[in-house]
């Protein structure tokens, strides 16, 4: 059987964005059991307080739940809330490590997706917002967004 091709979004991680500045991104593969598998591609995952840990020169993924398969029992289940070791090279992981380290950064999943045929999750280095910070970044996507809608409405001869 072929491998199916393109990419499919699995689940987002909608509140890194508005908690976190996003400052640089890298896609990682994930190391997952079979039933993992099956459950992902049924959409049966949460990225509640999701997060990356770097040990021992490897990257670890905490925090997101997969929730078990259905039929899968005894010996073929998997523990929903393990943590799940990503597949990423060794420069890219000492890299993120140190800006880490030195610039006080987080590392938090934002998305997982099949690639492929093959889960993949896109990994952010960010820092963290305040919350002034965040409601001044609503404020902003506000007004583009209002800018952006009079521009279209003047353009399309409709002015108000």
């Amino acid at each position: 059987m072929a491998r199916p091709s393109g990419t499919k979004t699995i689940a987002t991680n909608r509140s890194a964005r508005r908690d976190f500045e996003v400052l640089d991104t890298v896609e990682a593969g994930i190391v997952l059991q079979g039933s993992e598998v099956k459950s992902l591609r049924a959409s049966h995952v949460q990225f509640a307080d999701a997060n990356v840990w770097v040990r021992d020169g490897e990257a670890f993924l905490l925090g997101v739940r997969i929730q078990p398969w259905d039929t899968a029992t005894g010996v073929f289940a998997h523990d929903p809330d393990r943590q799940r070791k990503l597949l990423l090279h060794r420069v890219e992981i000492e890299r993120l490590a140190h800006r880490q380290a030195v610039d006080g950064l987080v590392l938090v999943p934002l998305s997982l997706y099949f690639k492929d045929g093959r889960v993949k999750v896109e990994v952010a280095l960010a820092k963290g917002r305040k919350n002034v910070d965040k409601r001044q970044h609503i404020a902003k996507r506000d007004a583009d967004r209002d800018a952006q809608r009079e521009l279209s409405r003047s353009m399309s001869g409709k002015g108000g």
